[in-house]
């Protein structure tokens, strides 16, 4: 048996399947093509031709010789002082933010005095 949520009376109903599938009257739709947004149109994939734009220089190879380098450096603090700042600034968060956790709990562990 199949069920579908009744508008009128706010319960489960029996139903037959093609309405348990579509509920509320929601029928699948004919794809109709979507009003043009823009003044002028944009460029189909296929009238870009096979050449790709990028925005800068390729730096992946330059990061590859930096962070597979064997210098004794775990791979988090590679990139010099910004790396050792966001570090440092993450640590002292995580303490700072675990001591606040654990007075929290002290504080409310306490009975109250009223």
């Amino acid at each position: 048996m199949y069920y579908k949520f009744s508008g009128i009376t706010q319960k489960l109903t029996g139903s037959a399947p093609t309405a348990a599938y579509n509920p509320q009257g929601l029928r699948p739709a004919v794809p109709e093509s979507p009003a043009m947004i823009f003044a002028s149109p944009t460029k189909v994939v296929s009238e870009a031709g096979s050449t790709v734009e990028y925005l800068g220089a390729n730096r992946v190879p330059d990061f590859q010789r930096l962070f597979q380098s064997s210098d004794g450096i775990p791979i988090h603090l590679k990139r010099g002082v910004p790396d050792r700042l966001l570090y440092r600034t993450t640590m002292a968060l995580t303490v700072g933010g675990a001591l606040y956790c654990l007075v929290a709990l002290y504080i409310a562990a306490q009975p109250n005095n009223k």
